[in-house]
Order: structure tokens, then sequence, then C-alpha cells
């Protein structure tokens, strides 16, 4: 999964059109047809970006911005909207949008610049990064807590050690001998399943559905992959 993205736009061919190209494109993709909904489920989920329309039908965007901005000043912010006076985009951008894209666009720009400000909020929060998210989960590296949809979940010493390595390497395929060595700070590898049966914890605590894992992916005869 490349990202979480929220959605806020009422138009239901435009929502269509773009759930299925994210999806495509591997964002997990939530909706909010009103500004409310965007605004009470930017404060409820852990979330990458949100694309945000400018007309909807119970308040327009720029409110929606000015109270996200109070809850979350990090979150990437992509202002979509059919004006295109520069009085409208400069008033996004002042309220802390992050871009603006007019419609309509096309599909691949909305794409580079999605990409481009994922891309920019992680170089800009890695070298001090305490806190990590997917999904409804999120991790406090400062207290070594790590709660699912705001409840914390009550990890052992070494499964949280584990998680957090995996979050660490997002992406690679990491073998059971290298998690033995850098997680268990064993030397030697025994003939063990001590790895497997820790992610298997951790799966069963942290994954909507255990047997059929999205975040910590099973790399056939050679370790684990988290994909979160």
């Amino acid at each position: 999964m490349k990202g979480h993205l929220l959605l806020v736009e009422d138009e239901p061919g435009l929502i269509l059109t773009l759930q299925k190209r994210l999806e495509a494109e591997h964002y997990a993709c939530y909706v909010a047809p009103t500004g409310q909904e965007g605004i009470d489920l930017a404060r409820s989920l852990a979330l990458d970006a949100v694309l945000l329309d400018v007309m909807l039908p119970d308040m327009d965007g720029f409110d929606v911005c000015r109270a996200i901005r109070q809850f979350n000043e990090q979150l990437p912010i992509l202002m979509l909207t059919a004006r295109s006076q520069t009085f409208d985009k400069v008033l996004g951008l002042k309220l802390g949008a992050d871009d603006y894209l007019t419609k309509p666009f096309q599909m691949a720009e909305l794409m580079a610049r999605i990409e481009a400000l994922l891309r920019r909020s992680s170089h800009q929060s890695a070298p001090s990064a305490t806190a990590f998210r997917f999904g409804p989960i999120q991790i406090d590296t400062l207290r070594a807590e790590v709660t699912l949809a705001g409840q914390v979940v009550d990890l052992s010493a070494r499964e949280y050690q584990l998680l957090v390595y995996f979050i660490k390497h997002r992406g690679e395929a990491v073998s059971r001998e290298r998690l033995l060595r850098d997680v268990w700070g064993y030397d030697r590898f025994p003939n063990t399943r001590t790895v497997d049966v820790h992610v298997a914890r951790l799966r069963q605590k942290l994954e909507p559905n255990p047997r059929v894992p999205q975040y910590i992916n099973t790399i056939h005869n050679h370790g684990y992959r988290f994909d979160g």
C-alpha cells in the first residue's frame, strides 16, 4: 500500500472514477461526501494526504482546510476545484493547503501531484519521526504505545520491537535470520519458529483479517515484508 488518502468530494461520478484509479495505483481511499464528514475522518483516521474539493454541500473546502489545520498541521492537503481564480488559489494556500489542482484535470497529473506531496511529507518527517501510522494504527515511539482506532493495543516488549523494526524497513523483504539478528540479538540462528510465532501474534492484534494480512506479508521461503 502506497498511502492512505481521504477524498472529500460530493460528485458521485468523480468519486467513483478517482476511487478506482487510486486503488489501482495501490492507495487506500476513504471518501467523505460532506465537509463535516471530511473533518471527522481526518481527525479519526491515520492518513497520508487529503484530496479536498472546494465546492461541498454543507461548507466550502476552505473551511474544511482551516478546521483540519487546527488539529493537524502536517497532513498534506491537495485542493481540487472548478475555480481557477488566483484569489481562490492564494486563499487555499494561505489556509494551509499544500497544493491546488483545477478541474478538469488529467489523472496522470493528479497522481504526480499526490506522489510529490507524499514524497515531500516523508522527507520532512524522516529526520525526527517519533510517530508512525498505517491504516487505523498509530505508533508513538516516545511513549512506546500502539493504538488501533484510538484504543491502546497490548503488545509485549518483543512484539513492539518487531513491529517498529518492520515499520522502519517498510517495503523490504526481511529474512527470518535478519530478524533474529537485529531484533532478538542472536549471532547464531537456531532452528526456531520464534519469528513466525511473534508475527502471528502481531497479525492477530493488528490485522483486520489475520488469515489474509494487509500489513505484514509472508515472502515464501524467505521471511516477511511490511506493506503498511
